[in-house]
C-alpha cells in the first residue's frame, strides 16, 4: 500500500511539475536557509565545551560605579593572588595580558622580523586550568621561569620552518631574549582562548608590583566544584577588596562570569583581549529569522496544494466513492509531502554546501563544509524533514480528507469563508515580515553612510600610524621623526602612545572641591600630533615642543569635554592644576575641539593628552599627501627600514581602522540584505501559489466577465488589485514594527541618523513592484485564457 502511494506521489509531481518545482524550490530555499543557520548557531554554542572543567572556570569581571556604569573584563594585577590566597572555595587563579596591554610585538627568529598579534604573558596556573595540550617539549611549568617561551604548532612552523623550535631563541621588541622550551596544539576555532606565543606573567611590571588600581588583566579562576556558590564567592571578594582599598577610593566592584558565559554574554564588556566574541542578540535574531523563513516555505506549500484543490478535491471525492477511507487519504497526502520534502532536502543541503563560503565570508566565519555531514547536523536533517513534512502536509492532509465525496466532486460551491481569510493573513505575515527586513537594511546602511560621513572633529584621512614598539632608545625613535620629516610628501609627524580608535590609557579627573569623578583617556604624545590629526585648539597652547630631563612638571592638553566637567571655560582651564592619576604636578596646557576618539556608539567623553613619561610612545603618526598610495607605502618602509633594520614595519591608516570599529554592523547589514532577500523570494512563492489558487477559483467568473467584454488588462487589473490590499494591509503592519525596531536599534549610537519617510516609501515602493511583478504572470495567464474551457462544465 505505501509503495503504491509513493508511485501515486511521485506521478502527482510530474504531472504538475510547475507547482512541483515551485514548492521543492521554496521548501529547499528555506531548508537550506535553517541547516546553515542551524550550524552557525551550533559552532557558537559549542565555543569552550571542549574543556575538562568547562563547568568549574569563571573570569572575573570589574563593574565602574562612577560615571556611565561599565563592566570591564580586566582586572587590577592584585586580584589573583589575593583571590586565591583567601578563598577555600577556589582552587587556582591565574592572569592574562596581551602584549603591550594589546599591541603588536615584534619578535625576531634568526635573522627575520616576524609582527605577532597574538603574545600573551600568562600565569602557568591558565595552560593547566585550560588543559592546553604540549605536543613538544615541555609544558605550563616553564611558565615560572623567566625568561622562557612556548609556541603554538603554526607559529612554531612560521618562525622556524621544518626545524626543531626547542631550545631556540626569540628576540621580543628587541628587549627581551627568551627561550623555546615547548609547543602546544593549536586552539580549535571554538575556543575563547587563543595564543600563538605564550611567556611568563612573571617577567611583568604588574607581577613583581602587584597593585589595585591598573584593570588591564584578565584574571581567570578555577574553583574546585563545579557549581560553586558564586554570590557567597563575590561577597568574600568583596571584603577582600573593602581590606586592600579603602571606601571612598573604590571606583568598581567585582563578579563573577562563567565560561560558558564568556564567548556569547561579553559584546558589550570593555577591553577584552578575546577577540572570538560573538553576541546572543545575534544567535537569536538568526535563529527566530530561520524558523521564520522555514515557517514560510512551509505555508507556501499548504498555499500552493491549496491552489490545487479543486483538482486534488475531484481525486479525493473519487477515491472515497470506490472506497478510500479518511486515514487513507491523510497518509496519500502525508507521503507525497515527505517525498517532497525529502526531494527539497537533499536540494537544500546541496544549496547549504554551495552557500556556506559565501555566508562565511559575509559573517566572517570559517565554518567547514565537512561540519555539515556531522552527527549533530543528520540528526538535525531528520528532525526537520519530520517536523516540516508534519507542518507542511497537516493543511491538505486533514482538510480535502474530509471532504465527503459529494463536496469533493462540486468543490466550487466551497471557495471563501475562514479558509480564504487564512490564506490572505498568511501572505500578509509573509510580507510584513519581508518589508520589516527590507526597512532593516536600508536603516543600517543609512546609519552606516552617517557614520562615514559624520565630521569626526579630526581628520582621519591621509595619516598612517606605524607601531615603533620594537625601536628602544630616544635617539632612535628621533632619528626616524627627522627622517620622515624630510619626504617630500609628508606635512608632519609627530610620536603618540595611541590614536583616535585605539584604546589608550584609562584614568580618572577629580573636580576640585567634590567628590566628584569622571574617566578620562589619557595619551602620552608629542606636540605635533594635535597637528597631524588637525585638531582645532580652543585655547592656552599646544604640549610644548621639548621638554627638559628631569623635568617633573607635566603639561595636558584636554578636550571641552574635560572642562565642562570642571566647570570651566576654556579659557579660565588655562593654568589649572588637575588630579588625572598623573602625579600632583600636572597642569592644564591647552584645549581644543571635541573630537570623536572612540566609536560613534558612545558618546564623546574627556580626553587629554600629555607629556609624562609614563606610558611609552608607541606608535609614529604621518600626515602625508595624497599621491600614488602604494609608492608612498614603499618610500615610508624603506625610510623605516633605514633606521630601524630590525623591526617590522606595522602600520594602519587611521580612515581604515576606524571602518573596523563597525565591522559588526557592516556584516550585520550584509546578513540582513542576505535574508531579506531569501525572505521575499521565498513571499513572493507564497504569492504565486495564492495567485494561482484565486485564478483556479475564479476561472469561470473570469470566462463570462470575457464574455461580456472585458478586455485583458481590465482582468489583470481586477486579479491584482486583490493582492496589491494585501500587501497594503502587510505596509500598514510593518512600519509602525520595523520604526519601533530599528529605532532601538539606533539608541546603540550616541550619534545616529533619524528615520525619514523616504525609508518607508523605498520599502513600500519595492513591495508593491514586487507583488505586481509576482502576480502578474498568473493574472495575465487567467486573462488570456479561453472562456469557452472555463465555461464547458457548466
Amino acid at each position: 500500500m505505501i509503495r503504491s502511494y509513493i508511485k501515486i506521489a511521485w506521478r502527482s509531481l510530474k504531472t504538475n511539475r510547475l507547482f512541483s518545482i515551485v514548492n521543492i524550490l521554496g521548501l529547499s530555499i528555506g531548508l537550506a536557509t535553517t541547516l546553515v543557520l542551524f550550524l552557525f548557531i551550533l559552532h557558537e554554542r559549542s565555543f569552550d565545551s571542549m574543556y575538562a572543567n568547562k563547568d568549574k572556570i569563571y573570569r572575573v569581571l570589574l563593574n565602574t560605579t562612577e560615571d556611565d556604569l561599565e563592566t570591564w573584563t580586566g582586572s587590577p594585577s592584585a586580584v589573583a593572588l589575593e583571590l586565591e590566597a583567601n578563598i577555600p572555595d577556589i582552587a587556582e587563579a591565574g592572569r592574562l595580558l596581551k602584549h603591550d596591554f594589546g599591541g603588536t610585538a615584534f619578535i625576531k627568529a634568526g635573522n627575520e622580523v616576524f609582527t605577532e598579534k597574538k603574545l600573551f604573558w600568562s600565569d602557568a596556573a591558565i595552560l593547566d586550568m585550560f588543559d592546553v595540550e604540549i605536543v613538544k617539549g615541555e609544558g605550563s611549568e616553564v611558565l615560572n621561569i623567566p625568561n622562557t617561551v612556548l609556541l603554538s604548532e603554526r607559529t612554531a612552523k612560521r618562525y622556524f620552518g621544518n626545524e626543531n623550535p626547542i631550545g631556540k631563541t626569540l628576540t621580543i621588541d628587541d628587549v627581551d631574549v627568551v627561550e623555546v622550551k615547548g609547543v602546544f596544539k593549536n586552539f580549535p576555532e571554538n575556543s575563547s582562548l587563543d595564543f600563538n606565543v605564550v611567556a611568563p606573567f612573571l617577567m611583568q611590571n604588574a607581577a613583581k608590583n602587584p597593585t589595585w588600581d591598573n584593570a588591564s588583566f584578565e584574571t581567570f579562576l578555577l574553583f574546585n566544584s563545579a557549581s560553586p556558590n558564586v554570590a557567597n564567592v563575590e561577597a568574600k571578594i568583596q571584603d577582600i577588596l573593602d581590606k586592600n582599598v579603602k571606601k571612598d577610593e573604590q571606583w568598581y566592584n567585582f563578579s563573577l562570569q562563567p565560561l560558558e558565559q564568556i564567548h556569547l554574554y561579553s559584546s558589550t564588556y570593555k577591553d577584552s583581549y578575546i577577540e572570538r566574541n560573538g553576541d546572543i542578540n545575534q544567535i537569536r535574531n538568526l535563529t527566530a529569522l530561520a524558523i521564520l523563513i522555514l515557517v514560510i516555505a512551509c505555508i507556501n506549500y499548504m498555499n500552493l496544494i491549496t491552489a490545487r484543490s479543486q483538482k486534488r478535491a475531484t481525486d479525493v471525492g473519487i477515491n472515497k466513492t470506490l472506497g478510500a477511507s479518511v486515514r487513507d487519504i491523510v497518509v496519500r497526502f502525508y507521503i507525497e509531502t515527505g517525498l517532497i520534502t525529502a526531494i527539497a532536502m537533499v536540494l537544500g543541503g546541496v544549496l547549504a554546501v554551495v552557500a556556506l563560503p559565501m555566508f562565511n565570508d559575509i559573517a566572517g566565519k570559517e565554518l567547514d563544509i565537512s561540519s555539515l555531514f556531522s552527527i549533530e547536523i543528520i540528526v538535525f536533517l531528520v528532525l526537520i524533514w519530520f517536523v516540516t513534512s508534519l507542518i507542511s502536509g497537516s493543511y491538505p492532509a486533514l482538510y480535502l480528507s474530509r471532504f465527503s465525496p459529494k463536496e469533493a466532486l462540486k468543490p466550487s460551491t466551497n471557495k471563501g469563508g475562514v479558509a480564504s481569510v487564512i490564506r490572505k493573513g498568511l501572505v500578509v505575515v509573509q510580507f510584513s515580515a519581508s518589508v520589516v527586513l527590507i526597512i532593516g537594511v536600508i536603516v543600517i546602511h543609512q546609519q552606516l553612510e552617517y557614520i562615514q560621513n559624520k565630521s569626526l572633529g579630526y581628520n582621519p584621512e591621509n595619516v598612517m600610524a606605524i607601531s615603533t614598539s620594537a625601536i628602544r632608545g630616544g635617539q632612535a625613535n628621533q632619528a626616524l621623526v627627522n627622517a620622515f620629516g624630510k619626504l617630500p610628501n609628508v606635512s608632519v609627524v609627530g610620536r603618540s602612545q595611541g590614536y583616535p580608535g585605539m584604546g589608550v590609557s584609562g584614568r580618572s579627573i577629580n573636580k576640585p572641591n567634590t567628590d566628584e569623578t569622571m574617566g578620562i583617556s589619557t595619551n602620552n604624545s608629542e606636540r605635533e600630533v594635535a597637528d597631524v590629526l588637525q585638531l582645532k585648539l580652543l585655547a592656552g597652547q599646544l604640549l610644548p615642543k621639548n621638554k627638559q630631563a628631569g623635568d617633573t612638571l607635566v603639561e595636558v592638553v584636554v578636550n571641552k569635554t574635560t572642562v565642562d566637567f570642571l566647570g570651566l571655560s576654556p579659557e579660565e582651564a588655562i593654568g589649572k592644576k588637575v588630579a588625572m592619576q598623573l602625579g600632583n604636578n600636572a597642569y592644564i596646557h591647552g584645549v581644543v575641539e571635541d573630537f570623536n576618539f572612540a566609536s560613534l556608539h558612545n558618546p564623546i567623553g574627556a580626553y587629554a593628552f600629555h607629556n609624562s613619561s609614563r606610558e611609552p610612545k608607541s606608535y609614529l603618526l604621518i600626515r602625508f599627501t595624497n599621491e600614488v598610495l602604494s609608492e608612498t607605502i614603499s618610500n615610508f618602509e624603506n625610510t623605516f627600514k633605514n633606521i630601524a633594520p630590525n623591526s617590522a614595519f606595522e602600520y594602519t591608516f587611521l580612515d581604515k581602522n576606524l571602518e573596523l570599529l563597525y565591522e559588526k554592523e557592516q556584516r550585520t547589514a550584509n546578513v540582513g540584505l542576505l535574508f531579506s532577500i531569501l525572505a521575499v523570494i521565498v513571499a513572493c512563492l507564497g504569492l504565486f501559489g495564492l495567485a494561482a489558487y484565486m485564478a483556479e477559483q475564479r476561472h469561470k467568473e473570469i470566462g463570462i466577465r470575457k464574455v461580456f467584454g472585458a478586455s485583458v488588462p481590465r482582468i489583470v487589473q481586477l486579479l491584482s488589485m486583490d493582492f496589491m490590499r494585501l500587501v497594503l494591509i502587510s505596509l500598514a503592519i510593518s512600519f509602525p514594527l520595523a520604526f519601533y525596531v530599528m529605532n532601538q536599534w539606533l539608541q546603540d549610537f550616541a550619534y545616529h541618523i533619524t528615520i525619514n519617510w523616504t525609508v518607508f516609501a523605498i520599502a513600500g515602493a519595492l513591495a508593491l513592484v514586487i507583488t505586481f511583478v509576482t502576480v502578474g504572470y498568473q493574472a495575465v495567464k487567467a486573462a488570456v485564457a479561453n472562456p469557452i474551457k472555463s465555461l464547458r462544465t457548466e
